[in-house]
């Protein structure tokens, strides 16, 4: 119980920071669910693996066939839904952007 409550106040911590660090520099933070399942959700064809489990790195999707690893298919994920609850002036040539440099890393 003691880890739980240091690990919430961390938690708490960094998002208190990124939301000052956002206002200083006119910025948005976007926060998405907690439950999202961007580690489940193909970022290809989105389909969703309800079996993955947290050992499974590397997955290849059922329904298009991309092998995908486990944490950078869930930061495009995560980077999508920022987006998709974003809307905005530049948001569009910003996306395509990131999009770009994050398609172009692998682990």
């Amino acid at each position: 119980m003691y880890a739980k409550a240091i690990a919430d106040a961390s938690w708490s911590e960094l998002t208190r920071q990124l939301e000052y660090k956002a206002d200083w520099n006119d910025r948005k933070l976007v926060k998405i669910d907690r439950w999202f399942p961007s580690s489940k959700t193909c970022s290809v064809c989105n389909f969703i693996n309800q079996n993955l489990t947290l050992k499974d790195r590397e997955w290849t999707c059922p329904s298009c066939e991309t092998t995908l690893n486990r944490d950078l298919n869930a930061a495009k994920n995560i980077l999508k839904q920022g987006f998709n609850l974003v809307s905005g002036c530049g948001a569009q040539s910003v996306k395509k952007s990131v999009e770009a440099s994050v398609s172009n890393q692998s682990l």
